[in-house]
């Protein structure tokens, strides 16, 4: 898959070509649950003994038709009717306890990739488009719910119809059964050579269907960017060119299959003729009675319409091959941020401090280009440290890495003295809030919104934070206050609140260490400093890491850290580093008194 695109490359194709052996990797989620699988397994069995059984029941009345004994041939009828009724219940038995495992088995494998990659670091999502992580996690788990609710029991029951029909046929004439034998080869033969065509097809449909999806998820999200710029049309073309290649690809499969099930077909019916017109001639000559052609008939009808059968099911064993392959790739994937065998724990309480040990980090995307070069660093406990300097200085990389999105190329972060490598990430990052440059606000309530921060949190609790984050006004006045549904992304709120929510959802968290990325880049002057005040509060006996452009929201820091090109390049008060001149001092002149001639 080429990165960020979906788009299948020459390598993958190579890559695809497994065997259908992949499908072996669904064993561990089946594993759980063999009782079922052994009941669904002797509900298939009992199905094709009874199909197979049938015919037998028919021979007897057609050989009986003209015998005088009523009685017998009604008993013979009444038979053949159990014989159907019981195949009738226990076809239904095995649909419903094979359905029921492939629905349990995919609900777990979609839990499972879920799980797997919502811990997965930033970096994971760099060589992959989140729209192609919910298209394997939807799409190509309904694939495996359909092979595994159905294809594989039908697949099952039509090999056991297969070989039990061929022993029945070889001792109701094995002259005929001989000349069926001979048509078998003709027919495995395509299924074998044109399958491996198919799985190769299927693997690219699914890419390129998860490729548009991962396309137009990226356009929905910024729908409005989209709208503001009139991409519409581009966007448009965009995901019409991916859906129509993938619509090429599945026409291409589609004709592939329908082109193997002709043949199959025509050579497993042309057979049957011939096998039909030898057995007349044999009834007419009175080596065979009519009973015994038919039962031969019936059997020969049922082999060729299991080896039609599993033609068709060994094109869906190919698709959800593909689908389960892609799925593995999730599930296998190797996090750069691994947490140890056997983690340290903080000492409690925790104090907060962070240390920077001459850290050197590339972002993997851009790997000629330090984000942070060299970086020392320590932050003791209850301080408040602000991060300044020009877009791209390395100012959020610094709390990337003190939440361990990433780790350092070089170097070591700490907190309390411990390596963050050393700990489970879960177990610290409890002990850290976070308010993001771009607040991210779920579609739910804004109380479900601000307690995210903190779940086991009273609804009073989650009240006086909103208070502490000057939002409990503006959520008042919501239609249903508190429990108002925001919008997916929280569409019906303004950039302010939902910066001012993000900022309620770090205080009620109530953690020892705080860093605010930009928190309060999108308020207004009033909204401002109601945020800066409680944030003033919030910070007294924390650890308070700060990153703004705004130097009027850095000022009353204990010290000023100045960024540039990944670098540490100064360190003091504000009034220490305007003093000093430099970066610092040209970026205050800028903002606070010479920005209008500067800009002029």
């Amino acid at each position: 898959m080429a990165a960020n695109t979906g788009v299948p490359t020459a390598e993958d194709e190579r890559k695809s070509s497994r065997k259908i052996g992949v499908l072996s990797a669904l064993w561990p989620f089946l594993r759980p649950y063999r009782l079922l699988m052994v009941t669904a397994t002797l509900a298939l069995v009992l199905t094709a003994a009874l199909s197979l059984t049938l015919p037998l029941a028919v021979r007897r009345v057609v050989d009986n038709f003209r015998l005088s004994d009523t009685a017998l041939l009604n008993q013979y009828f009444v038979a053949a009717l159990v014989i159907a009724g019981l195949l009738a219940i226990g076809t239904g038995l095995r649909y419903a306890l094979v359905t029921r495992l492939g629905e349990r088995v995919v609900s777990d494998i979609r839990m499972a990739v879920f799980d797997r990659v919502i811990g997965m670091s930033p970096a994971f999502y760099e060589k992959i488009m989140t729209g192609e992580v919910l298209s394997r996690i939807t799409t190509d788990t309904t694939l495996i719910q359909s092979v595994l609710g159905s294809s594989v029991s039908i697949a099952l029951r039509n090999l056991l119809i297969f070989f039990g029909g061929l022993v029945l046929m070889l001792l109701t004439s094995a002259k005929l059964t001989g000349m069926v034998l001979l048509i078998v080869p003709t027919v495995i033969v395509p299924i074998l050579v044109l399958g491996r065509r198919l799985r190769r097809i299927s693997k690219e449909n699914q890419d390129w269907i998860a490729a548009s999806s991962g396309n137009a998820g990226e356009a929905i999200g910024a729908v409005q960017t989209v709208q503001a710029y009139t991409h519409e049309d581009k966007s448009r073309a965009a995901f019409a060119r991916m859906t129509e290649t993938a619509f090429d690809v599945s026409m291409d499969r589609i004709r592939t299959r329908a082109f193997l099930t002709v043949i199959v077909i025509f050579l497993v019916f042309s057979g049957i003729v011939g096998v039909l017109w030898m057995g007349a001639n044999a009834v007419r000559d009175g080596g065979m009675s009519e009973g015994t052609l038919v039962q031969f008939v019936i059997y020969a009808v049922l082999v060729a319409g299991s080896v039609a059968a599993l033609s068709e099911i060994w094109s869906e064993l190919q698709r959800a091959a593909g689908a389960t392959e892609r799925l593995v790739e999730l599930l296998t994937a190797t996090d750069t941020v691994q947490d140890p065998a056997q983690p340290q724990t903080l000492p409690v309480p925790v104090r907060g401090q962070i240390q920077f040990d001459a850290v050197t980090f590339r972002y993997p995307a851009r790997p000629a280009t330090p984000a942070l070069d060299q970086v020392s660093l320590t932050v003791e406990p209850g301080e408040t440290v602000a991060f300044v300097g020009p877009s791209g200085a390395g100012k959020t990389t610094i709390i990337q890495m003190i939440e361990r999105f990433y780790d350092p190329d070089s170097g070591v972060v700490r907190l309390d003295g411990i390596a963050l490598t050393d700990m489970a990430r879960e177990a610290y990052r409890s002990h850290v809030a976070l308010v993001p440059q771009e607040p991210v606000i779920f579609a739910g309530s804004a109380r479900e919104n601000i307690r995210f921060g903190r779940p086991s949190a009273s609804d009073a609790e989650v009240e006086a934070a909103a208070e502490a984050a000057a939002a409990h006004d503006f959520i008042e006045a919501l239609p249903e206050g508190y429990d108002s549904e925001v919008g997916e992304r929280g569409v019906m709120l303004s950039g302010g609140q939902k910066q001012r929510i993000a900022i309620a959802r770090a205080i009620l968290r109530n953690a020892p260490v705080l860093l605010l990325d930009e928190a309060t880049s999108a308020l207004d002057a009033e909204s401002e400093r109601a945020v800066q005040t409680a944030v003033d509060e919030l910070s007294q006996g924390r650890t308070t890491l700060i990153v703004a452009h705004r130097l009027a929201t850095v000022k009353k820091a204990d010290r000023i850290v100045v960024m540039d090109a990944g670098r540490i390049v100064a360190v003091g008060t504000h009034d220490q580093l305007v003093a000093e001149g430099g970066l610092y001092a040209r970026l205050a002149r800028l903002q606070f008194t010479d920005g209008v001639a500067a800009a002029e």
